[in-house]
């Protein structure tokens, strides 16, 4: 069962976290099954990028992302190399490290 390491955020996980998650699971319900209440506007049908992370440690074992999941992450605030959409990575056996960026572009949602 990977150990997902999750470093602090200042509202959804201030002390950040460390969770186990079976494999299979996606990397968005691992989150929520752990009370970290990522945003998932679209309910995770990869339909828009509130779901953003960037992973820190264990990208290279992440499955590759679909063009789908590619062309919305170039509109996810933050960008970086090794960002997903956490509704979209399926945890195998490898840990991971991830960061939950501080903003999304959801403006429904938004308190800023």
């Amino acid at each position: 069962m990977p150990q997902i390491v999750i470093l602090p955020h200042p509202v959804l996980c201030p002390e950040g976290s460390v969770i186990d998650a079976p494999a299979g699971k996606t990397l968005c319900d691992a989150l929520l099954d752990s009370d970290i209440d990522i945003e998932h506007a679209c309910e995770k049908s990869c339909a828009c990028t509130t779901c953003h992370v960037v992973i820190r440690e264990g990208f290279e074992t992440l499955g590759e992302p679909t063009d789908k999941e590619e062309d919305l992450l170039d509109m996810a605030w933050g960008l970086e190399a090794t960002s997903r959409l956490s509704c979209q990575v399926v945890l195998g056996e490898e840990d991971l490290t991830v960061e939950i960026p501080k903003y999304t572009i959801n403006h429904a949602s938004e308190n800023h």
